[in-house]
């Protein structure tokens, strides 16, 4: 097994079961806006992505701007129930320790959404403490996912290079982004059977996040 000199964890839906809450305020949020969504279409359309990234798209499908206004509104509303509701993913902490372990620390979170909200997650999470001030957002770069511009930030700041990096990701959106910046990736795949990587070369695919600690421990 490759000894990694770095982890580069996701966010939501890898760290955190947030992807159904915030979710659940766009697709009410747009259904108020005029465009009927199913959670399957939401999920579609947005896992993996910034909402701002689909201003395209939801603006035909509306017929109105997205303003900045709409914007803070639905942080608002989204992070009143992430506060409220959100849950760490089973097995995280303990994946996100064996990590820290196996790299003598030099682990980050890379995500694609805002930086205020992966901080609040990873705090509600009790992994703050294992990350400290290595967090990355895609929306403080000229790019996001599936670009890789996040994950050779994360990189970089370790003084690591991105090949000798593992990257934990649950959607292809994101896997692109950690293969297009040379590392090895393993997907995470809560639920289903891992189609969301077919025909990429995701090195491994994980069902539990207690799988990414036997896999880490023998190299500790």
């Amino acid at each position: 097994m490759k000894q990694f000199d770095a982890v580069l964890f996701d966010c939501d839906g890898v760290l955190v079961d947030s992807e159904p809450i915030t979710n659940g305020v766009l697709r009410q949020m747009l259904n108020e806006a005029g465009w009927a969504l199913t959670p399957a279409e939401c999920e579609h359309h947005f896992i993996g992505r910034a909402v701002r990234d689909q201003r395209a798209l939801i603006e035909a499908e509306t017929g109105k701007p997205l303003t900045e206004e709409w914007m803070r509104a639905f942080y608002e509303r989204r992070n009143q129930r992430l506060m409220a509701e959100l849950q760490a993913v089973q097995g995280a902490l303990d994946a996100v320790i064996a990590a820290h372990g196996h790299t003598a620390g030099r682990i980050a979170c890379a995500s694609g959404a805002d930086r205020p909200k992966v901080v609040m997650q990873i705090g509600m999470a009790g992994m703050a403490r294992y990350f400290e001030d290595r967090i990355f957002s895609g929306h403080d770069l000229p790019r996001s996912k599936p670009h890789p511009d996040v994950y050779l930030a994360a990189a970089a700041h370790l003084g690591v290079d991105p090949t000798r990096c593992l990257v934990i990701e649950d959607t292809a959106t994101g896997a692109q982004a950690g293969l297009t910046a040379g590392a090895t990736v393993w997907g995470y795949c809560q639920y289903g059977d891992g189609r969301a990587f077919d025909g990429m070369p995701v090195a491994r695919v994980l069902h539990h996040m207690g799988e990414l600690v036997q896999h880490l421990a023998p190299l500790r």
